[in-house]
This record gives structure tokens, C-alpha cells and sequence, in this order.
């Protein structure tokens, strides 16, 4: 099938309204010529939302008002601000200051945490606690396609995927049988001249689709070119897909309302700081595994698992690091582990170097100001006498030499081990005779398990070896 751009945006309502995204037009919309925000459905949300915490109409105009505030002028600052907003929520001070202030969140996110991901077929399923309502998803969605926008000139998007009236997502299309049109014009539209000409629109922008039918990728407005990915799996599917297909796993994959409220809210990392503008959304197998790998801690977690969290094999180039990442903000973002402690350990300095300085400035993304180095193992002792939740905390295996004194007892301490191979897994006891008689050591995994007898172990590698399975547990996802 070759399609054109009229076929293309056709196709794409008709998926999309499936996945329960009803379409409008631009024209059918009320609002200024000028203005990009659906604000009658941000209005309803918010009132609805918070309706038993007597959210006033002044109070949701002031909201409304700050977001329109962001200056367009400084784009990467203005959506790096709505993007915290937009996923961690945000403290309202009342009109009335005698009234208790307001967590507001722009997207409601009631029941993803009712919801658990399958390692073994990877779908999304009710919790086993049958008496646990999982409430109806009472966000606004809607699909609006040829929306006339006017900045520096007119513009009008091929599609926007708007939850509670907030232009979250933009689609660019181009027709797969121009050879004067192809995917990566559809780049250059969105990043280039919407940029310079809408840039209101895109402050609000989580991210974006491009898609010639054939080629179907979503990125980050800030992402190079070659870091827009295809979404080639869906839930309960094992293989991947290319192609025309990938336009189906794109939408039934990402765009389920479900997950596209969690890679919203999880899987869009924007660093503290930097030289250069950059946002990274998860690629489809970092979203999975980060979601399998959460899942299997929580049954494994002590007392009543056996403390092994899994396996992630993970080829070079796939990301692992940024999996880790987006796994840690899962743990210490969540009720059930009742904010962890994480131990971060690899087994070469330079490993350590490098996720040390991603998640020394992923803090705000993290959720926790204590993300640091360990110099030595009395140095992480240090760090966890008396701690009883949170911190996050990169070492390296051999600071775990010859000592066994304990560290800590929490089950809510989960150790994730990158390159979790070789020295690792090295549990056995190592017996030497020498002239002065018989002497037993152990390998360094050996020293960091007595240490912290009921944490949960995650193993992340590239080289996979039976001991590695042993050691971690059953292989998650690949």
C-alpha cells in the first residue's frame, strides 16, 4: 500500500480512535486564531479532577494562565518547566490562604500503579487484588487534525494528540510516493520551521511522531534526527515488525492510553543541565524492560521472594544505561517499595564514571537530591547507617573486599549491577595453599551479598553466562 498524506492522516484518526482518541477538526474548535491550548477541556478536566477540593475558577485560570506564561522565546527552558509540571505535578497555593494547598496534575495518572506489567507475555493486566478499583481514565483525548496556528507565520500541523486540552503530541506526514517528500522532510517541518515559526504550540510538546507510512518514529523535538525510533513491538507479541506494520504497533503500542500516560510521565528524561539541548524519549525495548524489570522486583523483594530480580541481556548500543535510569525512577517513585534505597554497581571505573555523571544530573528526573558517588565501602556504610528510605548510590564491585559487616538490613534496598558478568557472579569460595598453611577468600559478589543479606539484585549484561542467571535470576526481557 503507498499512501499519500490524506490517506496517511486518515489512517492514523481511524488507529488512533480506535485506541480511543476521537478526532476534530481545527476549525470546530473554540479558541482565538492564535492561541494553541484547548482551554474549555483544561478548564473541565481541572475542574472535574479537583472538584472535592473546591478548585476555584480563579485558582484554574491562574493555572491556565501560568502555562500560557512560558516564554515560547526560550523554548528548551519553557518545555523542560512543563515537562516537570506535566509529570511529577505541582503544589497550587489557594486563593484562600486559610485553605490547605493543592497537588495538581495536569494529567490524571490514577490507576497505572493498579496496573503490572507481564514479564513473561509483556501486556498490561489487572492487579491480582480483586477488591482494588481501578478507576476510569477520566482524561480529555483528542486527535485534532488541520488546526491553523499563527506565530511568525500560519502553520497547520498534519495531527496533535491533545490530552485535557494540552497539545502534547505532533504528527508530521509525508507521502511515501514523492520523492521530493520524505520522512526526513517531516523532521525538518517539525523541528525546524514550526520551531521558528509556532513555537507556542511546541512548549507544550512531550513529543513527536514522523511518518510516511511506511517509516513510522517518535522523538524528541530536541533529538537529532537519527534518534527517532520506531515502536516495533506491542504487548503480547513477541517479534518485532517493520514496515507498513510498524505503523499499527506505533499506535496500538505506545499510544495505548495507558502506556502513553506512562512514558509521559516516566520514560522522557530531561537532564539537570547541559551544554546542549537535550530530551531523551525511551525506545520501546527500554520501556519494556524498565517495566518487566519493575514488576519481577516486586515479587522477588524479601521476605517472601528470593531477592533475585532478574536479568537484562542487553546488546551494545541499546541503551542500558538510560533503561536503568528510567528503572530507577520507577523504584523510587512508587508506593509499593516505599522509597528505596539503590545501589548502583559496575565493575570498571570507567563504567562507573560514566553513570555516575547521567545520574548525578538526572536528580529532578530521579526524584531524589541524594544521587552519589561511593569512594570507598566505608564510605557507603557511612552513607547507609541510619538510612531507612531513599538516596541512590554508584560504586563499583571492588570496593566489596574481604568485609562482610553488614550495611544494611531493609528489604527496600535494591542493587543493580551493570555488566553483570565476571566478577559479578563470583559467589564460590576460593581456597589457597601456601607455605604458611590454608587460606579461604571469596569473590567480591560474595562480600556484597552478606553485606546486604535482603536486598533485591537486578543483573544488567551483554555477555550472558549460566552464573549470571544464578546469581540475578530469570532472564526478563531481551
Amino acid at each position: 500500500m503507498k499512501f499519500t498524506e490524506n490517506k496517511l492522516e486518515q489512517s492514523f484518526t481511524e488507529l488512533l480512535a480506535q485506541e480511543g482518541y476521537p478526532h476534530s477538526l481545527g476549525n470546530t474548535l473554540q479558541r482565538q486564531i492564535d492561541e494553541v491550548l484547548i482551554e474549555s477541556d483544561l478548564h473541565g478536566y481541572l475542574s472535574s479532577r479537583y472538584a472535592n477540593q473546591g478548585l476555584t475558577d480563579t485558582e484554574i485560570k491562574s493555572i491556565i494562565l501560568e502555562l500560557k506564561s512560558l516564554p515560547a522565546s526560550d523554548l528548551y527552558e519553557s518545555n523542560k518547566r512543563f515537562m516537570k509540571m506535566l509529570s511529577d505535578g505541582f503544589i497550587l497555593k489557594r486563593e484562600d490562604h486559610s485553605q490547605k494547598d493543592i497537588y495538581i496534575q495536569l494529567i490524571d495518572y490514577t490507576g497505572l500503579e493498579k496496573y503490572k506489567y507481564s514479564a513473561e507475555e509483556l501486556i498490561t493486566i489487572v492487579a491480582d487484588i480483586e477488591e482494588e478499583y481501578i478507576p476510569e481514565d477520566k482524561n480529555i483525548y483528542r486527535f485534532v487534525t488541520q488546526l491553523e496556528i499563527y506565530g511568525s507565520e500560519k502553520r497547520i500541523p498534519d495531527g496533535i494528540v491533545y490530552i485535557n486540552g494540552l497539545p502534547l503530541v505532533l504528527f508530521e506526514f509525508k507521502s511515501a510516493i514523492r520523492e521530493d517528500a520524505t520522512i526526513f522532510n517531516a523532521y525538518n517541518q517539525l523541528t525546524v520551521r514550526y520551531r521558528r515559526d509556532i513555537p507556542e504550540v511546541l512548549k507544550y510538546n512531550a513529543f513527536c511522531v514522523i511518518s510516511d507510512g511506511v517509516n513510522n518514529k517518535a522523538g524528541s523535538l530536541f533529538a537529532p534526527y537519527e534518534f527517532y525510533y520506531a515502536w516495533r513491538r506491542i504487548a503480547g507479541q513477541p517479534n518485532e515488525v517493520d514496515g507498513i506494520d510498524s505503523m499499527f504497533t506505533l499506535i496500538q503500542g505506545m499510544f495505548h492510553k495507558n502506556r502513553l500516560r506512562d512514558v509521559i510521565r516516566n520514560f522522557i528524561f530531561i537532564p539537570d543541565t547541559g551544554k546542549k539541548e537535550e530530551k531523551i524519549v525511551c525506545r520501546y525495548p527500554q520501556y519494556y524492560a524498565a517495566r518487566a524489570l519493575f514488576e519481577n522486583i516486586k515479587k522477588a523483594q524479601k521476605p517472601l521472594g528470593d531477592g533475585k530480580g532478574g536479568t537484562y541481556f542487553g546488546a551494545t548500543g541499546s541503551g542500558k544505561s538510560y533503561t536503568m535510569l528510567y528503572l530507577t525512577r520507577l523504584l523510587m517513585k512508587s508506593e509499593h517499595f516505599g522509597s528505596p534505597t539503590v545501589v548502583l554497581i559496575t565493575d570498571r571505573n570507567d563504567l562507573d564514571d560514566q553513570l555516575s555523571k547521567q545520574f548525578i544530573n538526572a536528580r529532578t528526573f530521579i526524584g531524589d537530591n541524594t544521587v552519589e558517588s561511593v569512594e570507598s565501602r566505608a564510605d557507603l556504610r557511612e552513607k547507609l547507617q541510619g538510612r531507612q528510605s531513599g538516596g541512590v548510590f554508584l560504586t563499583t564491585i571492588q570496593k566489596f573486599t574481604g568485609d562482610t559487616e553488614l550495611l544494611s538490613e531493609r528489604t527496600n534496598v535494591i542493587c543493580i549491577s551493570d555488566e553483570a558478568h565476571r566478577s559479578q557472579i563470583n559467589l564460590d569460595q576460593k581456597i589457597r595453599i601456601t607455605e604458611s598453611g590454608v587460606t579461604k577468600s571469596f569473590g567480591f559478589a560474595k562480600y556484597l551479598h552478606d553485606s546486604l543479606p535482603n536486598a533485591t539484585f537486578v543483573g544488567f549484561t551483554g555477555t550472558p553466562i549460566d552464573a549470571t542467571l544464578d546469581v540475578f535470576g530469570q532472564e526478563v526481557d531481551a
